[in-house]
This record gives structure tokens, sequence and C-alpha cells, in this order.
């Protein structure tokens, strides 16, 4: 059973949710928060599997709630939810932390399959739209962290073969698992199994978060 917290400051935006949401036999909502400060006090104390985040609320945003989530090293994922597809709120939610993002509008299978998708560990968000999103603001938000202006000498990258290394710079060029095996000559499961070596030994949490990596280690640059 997936539990999910949904996090929105509209009262019948949480209804719709939650609505939904029970209607399927492997998901229960765990609570619901209007805003970005019981978003954090609850993840605390419910420890959901998933956190559906709002971006736009007052007081505390969906952004600094979910940095200050996964900053707390809860095993809970959060997925957030904007307006458009390429809003400069979604791309700062990522860099928070967030596993994926999808736009308020989407169709009620896609959220379903978004939260599932989440909460086992995938991130929601295609490869090639995580670069998109970075190419579009990469200039113009600040980076997360340190950044390196030489790969070969960052400490994250330190613990990668360098087929690892390989890898981890095509998946942050947007390419899937398959496009990395027809292109290296590699069966797809070897691929799958780098791709889980690097998160393990990178620490990142999902696959949009490898894409981050690699461009804060300046593995690939914006376009």
């Amino acid at each position: 059973m997936t539990t999910v917290l949904i996090v929105d400051d509209q009262p019948m935006q949480r209804f719709g949710f939650r609505m939904l949401l029970e209607s399927q036999d492997d998901i229960t909502v765990a609570g619901e928060a209007g805003n970005g400060s019981e978003a954090v006090r609850m993840t605390a104390e419910l420890r959901p599997d998933v956190v559906l985040m709002d971006i736009r609320m007052p007081g505390l945003d969906g952004i600094e709630a979910t940095r200050r989530i996964i900053a707390s090293g809860a095993r809970t994922r959060v997925l957030i939810l904007t307006t458009f597809d390429l809003d400069e709120y979604a791309y700062a939610g990522l860099r928070a932390g967030a596993s994926g993002f999808l736009i308020k509008d989407a169709l009620p299978e896609e959220l379903l399959s978004g939260i599932r998708a989440v909460a086992s560990g995938d991130a929601v968000v295609a490869p090639s739209l995580t670069r998109r999103l970075l190419d579009t603001y990469a200039d113009r938000l600040p980076s997360a962290g340190t950044t390196s202006a030489d790969p070969a000498r960052d400490p994250r990258l330190a613990p990668l073969t360098d087929r690892e290394r390989e890898i981890l710079t095509v998946i942050g060029q947007g390419w899937t698992n398959a496009e990395i095996a027809s292109r290296l000559h590699v069966a797809e499961s070897t691929v799958k199994t780098h791709v889980g070596r690097i998160l393990a030994k990178t620490g990142a949490r999902d696959r949009v978060q490898a894409v981050i990596l690699a461009y804060d280690t300046k593995l690939v640059s914006p376009a």
C-alpha cells in the first residue's frame, strides 16, 4: 500500500485528489496539508511514501518544504505539481530534491502512475524533459551545492569507474536506457546495473537527480 500526503492550499483541489486516490486499492491518503510548514511537520509525523506537493502556497512554499523534507533524510519522495511544464518553480523543485513533477491538469491515470513510479523509486520526469528544464533554467537559478569547474576533480564523481562516468554523462544528455544500450553496444540489463551503481555511489535518489548531478559537475553543459 502506497501512502500519500496531499499538500495544496486549495481545499477543493485536495478534495479532488483525495477522491481519486481513495478510489485505488493500492493507494491510501495519509493526510492533507494546506501549506509548506504543515507539509514538513506532517511528513515527519506520518512518514508517507509520497508527498503530492503544490508549489505556490502562502507562507512556506512547496520548494522550500521539499528542500526541508529531503534534507531531513526522510525516505519520503516528493512529487511536485505545477501549472506549466517548463515552469522555473518546477525546476527549482527538482533541484530541491523532488523525484519529478506533473502538470496539474494531467489525466487521472497519469497522476496515479506518477505516484506509483515515485513510490517505487523511479523518476516521473522523462530524461529528455528534465534536460529541457535544465537547459532552460541552468543559467538563471543558483546552483545547489558546490559546482566544480573540472569534472575530473569533483569528489562526487571519484567513486565512479570510467564506464559509469560515461553513462552518467549520457544520462545527463537525455539518453534512455535503450539508447545507451544501443549506442554503447551493451545489453539494456547491463545499463540498468550501471545506472543502479551510479545512483548508489553518488547518493543520487533517482534518475532526475543523476541528471542534475551531471550538470552540477560539468559533465554536461546547457545547450
